[in-house]
């Protein structure tokens, strides 16, 4: 049995944050497709929030795992052996090509290596000025509001776009910002439908027809990429350097190899799309989450106040704010941005005591692991104090980033950005629900609160 941190300071009977209402019972391929295209997570089995490994067959033989001894096996001690499965790779393909994201073996070891110094402690800390001002302005847009109902979820969307386009293209003019956000927008929401095709292991070639409707803003989305690189390329780097210019200067230190512009412009695409999207979730949620739990907004208010009052948050005051990460942190617990991981197995492995072939489908469901029993006390309660000490929180059993090598590049990023933003808000207005406007946990591409995040905000 692992060991499970208590926790204290909170009831055990408590009203629940919004959750997903697992399946209780097996369903056939096309029932779980149709259950699929509505919300991914519907179709998670809700035994798995109770047993280590589940097993089954829908189409193919599957495997969702929970066990951390397992999931270390698979993202770390033979991750070569589990490259990303072939529905990740068909969905994200047409619109960040082989990036990081989706590239294996060589390909991506050298871009990695390439694109480590990008995201360092100092590079990070250095962008924090662009993340100030962004939550500036999306305060600016709250206060314009005025007392009605605000769209939180939205708001956050505009607040990460910022950050992002502007450590990627910052002082670029040429770079049009709204229809690249189009263009994301209209991507994620035609790819992000599960395709039966894909389901089945189709090849690429096989047309998908309600992918074929996002090309055209596909094609913009790359010009303007293009474009921006091969401007830079002649304009040279800007005092502080953004994202494309740290890029542009990187290379594999083992082959001293640079990415062309095709290298470039994928990756740089990945971190739009994943850097503001996910960020942008996890603060939409958190803020639902501060409405929910009224006391927690309280004394995250006063750790932000505290720290810098009204004023601007810098990175000088992260030090000052342990409750806004453990928001946020307990926040990615209960809604992870990339709520399931999949993986085809390529050899015959053993997991959890269960035998798996070549061409098995290995699934991390964190949203299920997040909740598991085995591993979390009271799961489906919003209690950031399970953050208080890191070190209790068993690695494999917290995913928010995924580990391994692949862990994601930008986690630290990420957590700096949530941090900023939702301290700032936080320190300037009290948010409280809007009655009948609860979000629905969705998961197409990404966790996404269906519905939107309705808030009243009052000046404090």
């Amino acid at each position: 049995m692992p060991y499970i941190p208590e926790i204290t300071g909170a009831p055990s009977h408590v009203a629940l944050p919004a959750h997903v209402p697992l399946v209780r019972e097996p369903w056939g391929m096309l029932k779980s497709l149709r259950a699929a295209r509505q919300n991914l997570l519907s179709i998670i089995p809700e035994v798995a929030t109770r047993q280590p490994m589940v097993s089954g067959k829908t189409g193919r033989r599957w495997h969702m795992v929970m066990d951390p001894d397992a999931i270390r096996r698979v993202l770390l001690e033979r991750v070569e052996d589990y490259p990303k499965s072939l529905v990740t790779k068909n969905l994200l393909r047409p619109a960040i090509g082989e990036s990081l994201f989706i590239a294996e073996g060589a390909h991506w070891r050298w871009q990695r290596r390439a694109a480590a110094p990008v995201f360092s402690h100092r590079n990070v800390t250095n962008l924090t000025p662009v993340m100030s001002a962004a939550a500036e302005a999306a305060c600016a847009r709250v206060e314009a509001a005025g007392p009605r109902a605000i769209n939180l979820a939205d708001e956050m969307v505009r607040a990460t776009f910022d950050v992002i386009s502007d450590v990627t293209f910052s002082g670029d003019e040429g770079f049009d910002r709204a229809a690249i956000h189009r263009a994301i927008d209209a991507y994620i929401a035609e790819a992000g439908k599960i395709s039966l095709f894909d389901m089945l292991g189709l090849p690429d070639w096989v047309p998908r027809p309600g992918r074929m409707v996002s090309g055209q803003a596909l094609k913009e989305m790359k010009r303007v990429a293009d474009a921006s690189i091969e401007g830079r390329r002649q304009g040279g780097a800007r005092k502080v350097p953004d994202l494309l210019d740290l890029l542009l200067a990187g290379e594999d230190p083992e082959t001293n190899r640079q990415m062309n512009t095709g290298e470039l412009r994928d990756n740089l695409l990945t971190f739009i799309v994943a850097g503001h999207e996910t960020t942008a979730l996890t603060l939409g949620w958190a803020l639902y989450l501060m409405g929910f739990d009224q006391a927690a907004q309280d004394r995250a208010r006063a750790e932000a106040q505290a720290a810098f009052g009204k004023g601007t948050a810098t990175a000088a005051h992260l030090e000052q704010l342990p409750f806004l990460r453990q928001i946020v942190e307990e926040t990615l617990r209960l809604y992870p941005p990339a709520a399931i991981l999949s993986r085809t197995a390529q050899k015959e492995d053993t997991l959890g005591g269960r035998d798996v072939y070549p061409g098995d489908t290995v699934m991390i469901p964190i949203y299920a692991l997040h909740r598991n029993q085995l591993l979390w006390q009271d799961p489906d309660q919003f209690r950031p104090e399970r953050f208080e000490n890191r070190k209790a929180i068993q690695r494999y059993a917290y995913l928010p980033f995924g580990d391994g090598p692949r862990i994601c590049i930008g986690a630290s990023f990420a957590l700096q950005e949530a941090v900023i933003i939702l301290a700032t808000l936080l320190a300037r207005y009290r948010f409280t629900p809007v009655p009948g406007h609860t979000p629905k946990p969705v998961m197409i591409l990404t966790l996404r609160p269906e519905g939107g995040v309705w808030l009243q905000a009052e000046a404090v």
